[in-house]
């Protein structure tokens, strides 16, 4: 048996956790923080709701293992349960996440990886105005520039995760992009 799991691939995990249950909690070990906080980005839910829908995305991934395709990347197929189970759960709620929930570091890092402002003191230095530059962005953009920025996924990755064309996910990104330097300029952050 296997003493260490960190040393396994997420292939290896699924199929380990296809044979013994018990092997599947290294998965949950490896991805639960980080789609908890995906979740959490993209959502406007209470901390205990990110948590009930980060469970239900593990029971779900567990339930479907057997059916798990490999010529898809693992953390691909985590991710997108995950955002499927969060735009379930908004619908459920009959309402749209309109402020999605970013930490002021995270702000300051997409805001500095989406524009040309270089200098990060001027982002901090201003962070209400760039938060609320950020807010205002529709949701459709703010998603794919966490995914690209934040969560540092690939545009194939994020391509499958939204189930959109690569070519849609560059101009979402790229229009973004291109509101945030408008938006950014019109206040005088450049």
């Amino acid at each position: 048996m296997v003493n260490s799991y960190d040393d396994l691939t997420d292939g290896q995990l699924v199929e380990l956790a296809k044979v013994k249950a018990d092997d599947f909690a290294p998965l949950v070990e490896r991805y639960q923080e980080r789609l908890f906080r995906f979740a959490k980005r993209i959502s406007y839910f209470s901390d205990e709701d990110t948590e009930d829908i980060i469970q239900e995305v593990f029971i779900k991934v567990y339930r479907n293992l057997n059916g798990y395709n490999d010529s898809l990347k693992f953390s691909t197929w985590i991710y997108q349960i995950t955002r499927n189970a969060v735009i379930d759960a908004i619908r459920a709620k009959h309402t749209r996440p309109q402020n999605i929930h970013l930490e002021k570091e995270e702000m300051v890092n997409i805001f500095k990886a989406s524009t040309d402002i270089a200098k990060e003191t001027i982002v901090r230095d201003h962070f209400d105005r760039v938060k609320n530059i950020i807010d205002d962005l529709p949701y459709k953009y703010k998603e794919v520039m966490i995914l690209r920025f934040l969560e540092e996924k690939s545009y194939e990755e994020i391509m499958d995760i939204i189930k959109k064309p690569k070519g849609t996910v560059a101009s979402l990104i790229n229009r973004g992009r291109k509101m945030l330097t408008k938006e950014a300029r019109q206040q005088g952050l450049t």
